[in-house]
């Protein structure tokens, strides 16, 4: 099963899909490997099925999710594994899709084959802890990628920002952006920054040409459309998002661009739980990364919407006029702290990267 997990592992994103890996096993000896690669192109069973060919027969397939049941862009994983002949099937854990929800467990024991599991279902689990979350709860996995000083800075009093961590920090971030499905920012961050928010380097980490990349949709919060036409992640390939709570989208006659108006709050603001449960349910966003200012990051923290908090610490001082690293309103005394446990710490060349996840989640 682990071998699966490897497999289900080895690309940045299947978005909207979850991301599988199986490995087909016959009289001890492995001979078979699959994954699912992108949407539309075969699921990680059939992968696997086709590398075994005949010896496939009577094997036993470990798969990191429970095998799917019904037509979508591609047939069902159960009719290929009976029609195979495959003997057992040993999956991580169970499909929180309602179209599979143990169906797919049901049809492979109606046809004769030996289910087991869940096996590993924790670690499966962080396989696809996006999918997992918009399939249980209607939202996505949100990341909130945070970049500050040693003294909990994140830009100079001026706006500048570039750079508080290297180059190696930098290419970490673009790995996160490869395996989201959309990049949130905020207008202000658009107004002060001028971001791409693209991906630049391909799976390996090389650089490349964007246009030859999978870019995540760019999400901007825009609640009044302040967005300029000529902002620069306007102008790049892939599709961008505005939402808002202003009804004139006139400004964004521009093509890839699409502008939804959503509720909004009591201040007149897009409502953020309006706007996340939006991207999960209408555009089958699994994973987002949120790369914004202290405002909306703060906002959005304490909302509840963070599943997951990355810091890239650069080891120098901006001083106490800089920008603080999040605007968190309301906490007068230690009851009302927000607690994070930290689930990693790692160093990338002269930065640190620590990785916290809120309590509650």
């Amino acid at each position: 099963m682990n071998l699966a997990f490897a497999a289900a592992a080895r690309v940045s994103s299947t978005s909207p899909n979850p991301r599988v890996g199986c490995v087909l096993v016959r009289d001890g000896e492995i001979v078979g490997v699959g994954l699912h690669e992108k949407p539309g192109e075969h699921h990680a069973e059939v992968n696997a099925l086709l590398a075994a060919g005949e010896r496939a027969r009577g094997a036993t397939a470990y798969v990191s999710l429970e095998p799917c049941c019904h037509f979508g862009r591609t047939p069902p994983c159960t009719q290929a594994l009976i029609a195979a002949g495959v003997a057992e099937v040993v999956y991580a854990m169970p499909d929180p899709n309602p179209l599979v929800a143990g169906k797919g467990v049901q049809a492979l024991r109606a046809a004769g084959i030996e289910v087991s599991g869940p096996l590993l279902e924790a670690q499966a689990r962080q396989l696809n802890r996006g999918f997992i979350k918009r399939m249980e709860q209607g939202l996505p996995y949100v990341r909130c990628k945070l970049a500050m000083s040693l003294d909990g800075r994140t830009a100079m009093a001026s706006g500048e920002s570039q750079w508080i961590t290297g180059p190696a920090a930098r290419a970490d971030v673009q790995r996160l952006r490869a395996e989201s499905c959309a990049v949130l920012t905020g207008v202000n961050t658009v107004l002060q920054d001028d971001p791409a928010l693209n991906v630049r380097v391909d799976a390996q980490g090389v650089a490349a040409e964007p246009s030859t990349l999978r870019q995540p949709r760019r999400v901007i919060l825009d609640s009044a459309l302040r967005t300029p036409a000529t902002a620069r992640l306007l102008q790049l390939p892939g599709e961008v998002l505005v939402l808002t709570a202003s009804a004139d989208a006139a400004p964004f006659a521009l093509p890839g661009v699409e502008v939804r108006q959503l509720a909004a709050d009591r201040a007149g603001r897009v409502d953020l739980r309006t706007a996340m449960q939006c991207l999960a349910q209408d555009y089958q966003c699994n994973e987002v990364l949120l790369e914004a200012g202290p405002t909306l990051s703060g906002a959005l923290v304490q909302a509840g919407l963070v599943d997951e908090v990355i810091v890239y610490i650069g080891a120098k001082f901006l001083g106490s006029d800089a920008m603080p690293l999040l605007r968190l309103s309301g906490l007068q005394h230690m009851a009302d702290q927000i607690a994070l446990d930290i689930v990693d710490v790692t160093t990338i060349d002269a930065d640190l990267r620590v990785t916290a996840r809120p309590r509650s989640h």
